[in-house]
């Protein structure tokens, strides 16, 4: 379903992201999970793209199962660094081809020791946004509008890009260059979000903005964050309520669950347009959320829902 109808089907959406396992008990584990996760009945499922397409057969085989089943609607992440302009339209042809209607639209990471781009390649994630509109406009996906494009955002900054209004120039020229909605890269602090939201629509952005969650399990999940999504802020508060509880791992977790839980809430009630859960590919924490915010089964699913691909 286009990112267009889900919105306006489900008022906000609600969504996930999955990364496709690398090993095979990984894979088996994780697809015996599956129905938890469509039990939840999310408005799509975002699936991870390693660095220089370095999972890109297995986030393909992960895109191709979930569109087959059709409970959970599938936006794959695409990455333009270490790719060429062929190798992306034979990827949006495959994904048009299974009725995949929605793509995240990414710069990437390169694999180590690669550099981050090659000449004729695409340097930008703006680029990839116009090779996806244009595959799109040229006739060769069926809906008329094409693929709906994600591209994402930083509320807290980008590290390799400090100047925040240079930030701002990249994230309007993603969408000047056709993409669809936002979605953020996790944060703590709703409040850097608040401020974020209001700059880029001063900047002229006035795509929808989905906010990414991602509740801290464990502490030393807590430290692969910060190392993972640089610049995130910790607020103090959570540092404290984090500290009275680290002798209890269960404690931990729960601490973690109703901090997200509390920041989704407080989103949903300044009126968000989505919010995205960074799941890790476990559902306890997310259904614990989904649960205590009345979501659960909220959204329509893609199996009964309208489908417009």
């Amino acid at each position: 379903m286009h990112f267009t109808d889900a919105l306006a089907r489900d008022g906000m959406t609600a969504s996930f992201e999955f990364f496709p396992p690398k090993t095979e008990t990984a894979w088996a584990d994780f697809t015996a999970s599956l129905h938890e996760f469509e039990a939840l009945k999310p408005s799509f499922v975002s699936v991870t793209y390693g660095a220089g397409g370095s999972t890109r057969d297995r986030t393909d085989a992960l895109v191709a199962r979930l569109a087959e089943a059709g409970t959970l609607d599938p936006i794959p992440h695409l990455t333009c660094v270490g790719h060429t302009v062929a190798e992306i339209e034979g990827i949006l042809e495959r994904y048009a081809g299974r009725g995949v209607s929605n793509i995240l639209a990414l710069r990437g990471d390169a694999p180590r020791g690669q550099a981050s781009s090659e000449p004729g390649h695409f340097r930008h994630a703006a680029d990839l946004v116009r090779t996806v509109r244009a595959f799109g406009s040229g006739g060769r996906h069926r809906d008329a509008r094409g693929f709906g494009i994600g591209v994402a955002g930083f509320p807290e900054g980008h590290p390799e890009t400090p100047n925040t209004l240079v930030q701002m120039d990249h994230l309007r020229a993603k969408v000047d260059a056709g993409a669809d909605f936002v979605i953020t890269q996790l944060f703590f602090d709703n409040r850097a979000f608040f401020d974020w939201r209001d700059r880029c629509r001063l900047a002229g952005i006035k795509v929808p903005i989905i906010a990414g969650i991602m509740p801290i399990t464990s502490l030393a999940g807590m430290k692969r964050m910060a190392d993972l999504a640089a610049g995130t802020r910790f607020p103090a508060a959570l540092l404290r309520h984090l500290k009275r509880c680290e002798d209890s791992a269960d404690a931990v977790a729960r601490a973690g669950v109703h901090w997200a839980a509390e920041q989704a809430r407080d989103l949903m009630d300044s009126g968000v347009e989505g919010i995205h859960f960074y799941t890790l590919n476990k559902s306890d924490a997310t259904r614990q959320i989904y649960r205590s915010l009345g979501l659960e089964g909220r959204v329509g699913s893609v199996a009964s829902g309208s489908q417009t691909r």
